[in-house]
């Protein structure tokens, strides 16, 4: 997982799309895509539905599953494919890293900032204003996060189903979501970079490799030595039960306790949610800290550097690798844990990989005002983009 910085965002960027620097720029993408991603090969199916929508002066949404950061690049082929760049909504901390020069390029690739953290109403804006009035889609990961599961799509967050339902209200025009699948596989095996990873991940907790072991043993003994320290800091003892079981009860755990501490009120179901809330909460706080109050400061930093433990922890499904032990769960697996526990800003591939995204019929966004809406359509993208890896697996 990234360890995004948490604070409020020093300023907001918004788009500058140009299709011209798109179209120029579009073999420097491939070339980066290629490089840092190695993402060599691009197949896209059932794209003519964003045609027709588009033709049909539809605002168009589009909502893909987000397991890795090849994703932009990726939905970039779709753009080139469709001859219609994309707007795209991305967390702020996209940009911060980013020098001008960076910065430029995503503003005129349609990419715009939102602070995740809060209730980011200029952000929710822009993109009620590109569903109602521009003719160029709007994607957004709703998942919010890299989980690095491709297999398995993490519960989509409601904003993004929101706010085209909220456009919907006010649109003169009919408004669509579509539901978007990536699905990756290596061309090329990458068991030998794999293995030399896995040694450097055991190395880190000062073992000795088993070499003997096939790498999913050898990931799940190296999960439980990890998940056994954690449980002794913060439990004072090492938990019984499955991985599974055991992960999502000191994710629970560390969340209860700092609901508790501030009084905050279990917010939503999903851990997602909960930590959304406490993170919000803890970066109102850092205005009070100042340089006059160490203590809070570092009370802070202790906060949200426990809730990116929970995040971390509930990015393991803990049967993800053992149901199926295929080289891209097994790759992802030791990415996530090469970022976690190597601390490792961006993992890259192994090998050279492919991509196939499908794209499922458009989903009308109802204008009428209607009790949950926003959740059914969260449900029904999700489910969808589920149905649709599904089958893409089904079909290897």
């Amino acid at each position: 997982m990234n360890p995004y910085q948490m604070t409020a965002p020093p300023r907001r960027w918004d788009p500058k799309l140009s299709p011209t620097v798109v179209k120029l720029l579009k073999g420097l993408s491939r070339s980066k895509a290629r490089k840092t991603c190695q993402l060599v090969d691009v197949k896209i199916e059932n794209a003519e539905v964003i045609r027709q929508a588009v033709a049909k002066n539809q605002g168009v949404l589009i909502t893909p599953n987000h397991s890795t950061h090849a994703d932009p690049y990726a939905m970039n082929e779709v753009s080139y494919t469709t001859q219609l760049p994309f707007y795209f909504m991305a967390t702020w901390n996209i940009f911060h890293v980013q020098g001008k020069i960076g910065q430029w390029v995503l503003q005129k690739h349609g990419v715009f900032s939102v602070d995740r953290e809060s209730t980011d109403r200029k952000a929710m804006e822009i993109a009620q204003d590109i569903l109602k009035n521009k003719k160029h889609p709007l994607v957004i990961f709703p998942e919010g996060e890299v989980y690095h599961c491709n297999d398995i799509v993490t519960p989509f967050r409601e904003g993004a189903a929101a706010l085209s339902v909220f456009a919907a209200r006010k649109s003169e025009r009919p408004i669509v979501a579509i539901p978007c699948a990536m699905k990756y596989r290596y061309t090329k095996d990458p068991t030998p970079e794999l293995l030399e990873l896995m040694t450097r991940l055991e190395h880190s907790i000062h073992w000795y490799s088993k070499n003997e072991l096939s790498l999913s043993e050898r990931i799940y003994r190296l999960g439980g030595a990890v998940m056994a320290l954690k449980e002794l800091e913060y439990l004072g003892r090492v938990k019984q039960g499955t991985l599974s079981e055991r992960t999502q009860f000191l994710a629970d755990t560390i969340l209860r306790k700092h609901e508790e501490k501030y009084e905050v009120a279990k917010v939503g179901n999903t851990i997602p949610e909960r930590v959304k809330e406490l993170r919000r909460r803890t970066i109102g706080m850092m205005d009070e800290a100042g340089t006059e109050n160490p203590e809070l400061g570092e009370e802070i930093r202790r906060n949200l550097a426990e809730y990116m433990l929970v995040v971390q922890l509930f990015s393991y499904p803990g049967n993800y690798v053992a149901e199926n032990p295929s080289v891209e769960r097994i790759a992802e697996t030791l990415d996530k844990m090469e970022e976690d526990l190597l601390g490792i800003e961006s993992a890259l591939p192994r090998g050279e990989r492919s991509v196939q995204i499908r794209f499922g019929e458009p989903i009308v966004i109802p204008s009428e005002r209607k009790r949950g809406i926003a959740t059914e359509l969260t449900h029904e993208l999700e489910d969808a983009v589920q149905t649709m890896l599904d089958e893409m697996n089904a079909e290897d």
